[in-house]
């Protein structure tokens, strides 16, 4: 979907990017223009969690209007506005990111989640210094488009030909139930292949959590590397501020929305009073910080060189 933005707002959008950006990478990310507004991003960021390598890719990046109609669906407009301009972002239009992530960990290749279209992912993934057929796993949190739209090609072949392919059932036995073109495209082909994950589970380094309410099988991942715990977030929470910071409100893409909140509040609590790092997909990239406790909810505190120390 193509939307205008305005000099203010892509400097803004620009801004919003974490420090982390350049700090603690073992070779530079090549940039590419990601958006029709043309604001050239950088199309991946690594780091070290002790002796696993995890790679944040961008798949993909949009100008999104109207943000209140997607976040804070249970508060008046003059309640989100005041929130947006508190912390500088505007309230009529939100950069969204698509952040999936590569984990290397002994002699695995595990790609977290896939994208919104093959090109992109594939994209994302060659200039990090790797093809699709390098995956040796792929796992998914859970099973909106954006996150399955990488699995197959145009051509209807799965882009990791040489991967095992992970998701939850609940997840799954939904979707098979809702008639759902991306689901019947993307996922229905693999269903006989699949590996399916719950509570507990593990593949390679990470291990599976239960976080339902965005979807009916929504899972997250925790890895442990050094001294460091990481947690991979999913969608359990879409955006720095209108989200972790207000984890009470409501979101339009939250399939039960009531569950989402409580999810959001025991999830986050976890990595608040752990520390961990917090990998989100949908975070400004290159979505990496980590969550401190703060009034009634919770506040995003990106990446700067914590990992490093």
């Amino acid at each position: 979907m193509s939307h205008s933005i305005s000099r203010r707002a892509a400097l803004m959008a620009g801004a919003a990017l974490p420090l982390a950006a350049g700090l603690g990478l073992p070779r530079a990310a090549h940039a590419q223009p990601s958006g029709s507004d043309g604001l050239e991003l950088p199309t991946h960021r690594v780091f070290m969690l002790g002796d696993i390598k995890v790679t944040d890719l961008l798949a993909g990046s949009r100008i999104v209007p109207d943000p209140h109609s997607i976040f804070g669906l249970n508060v008046d407009d003059e309640t989100f506005a005041q929130v947006s301009e508190a912390h500088f972002i505007p309230a009529d239009a939100a950069r969204f990111f698509f952040n999936p992530v590569m984990i290397e960990a002994g002699g695995d290749v595990i790609l977290v989640d896939t994208g919104t279209d093959a090109a992109g992912i594939t994209a994302a993934l060659e200039a990090a210094g790797k093809a699709p057929s390098d995956i040796t796993h792929v796992v998914l949190t859970h099973m909106h488009g954006d996150h399955i739209g990488g699995l197959m090609t145009e051509s209807g072949e799965k882009t990791f030909a040489n991967a095992a392919h992970h998701a939850g059932r609940v997840e799954f036995d939904y979707w098979a139930g809702q008639e759902n073109d991306a689901f019947e495209a993307k996922m229905r082909p693999l269903e006989g292949e699949l590996t399916f994950l719950s509570e507990g589970d593990t593949v390679g380094p990470l291990t599976t959590m239960e976080a339902f309410g965005h979807t009916p099988g929504h899972l997250v991942f925790t890895a442990q590397g050094g001294d460091h715990a990481l947690l991979l977030m999913g969608d359990l929470a879409n955006h720095p501020v209108w989200s972790v910071g207000q984890p009470g409100w409501h979101v339009s893409f939250d399939v039960d929305k009531e569950m989402a909140v409580k999810t959001r509040r025991r999830v986050l609590s976890m990595a608040a009073e752990e520390r961990m790092a917090v990998m989100g997909y949908h975070m400004p990239f290159p979505g990496l910080g980590f969550v401190a406790a703060e009034g009634e909810g919770f506040r995003w505190v990106p990446h700067s060189y914590q990992l490093m120390m």
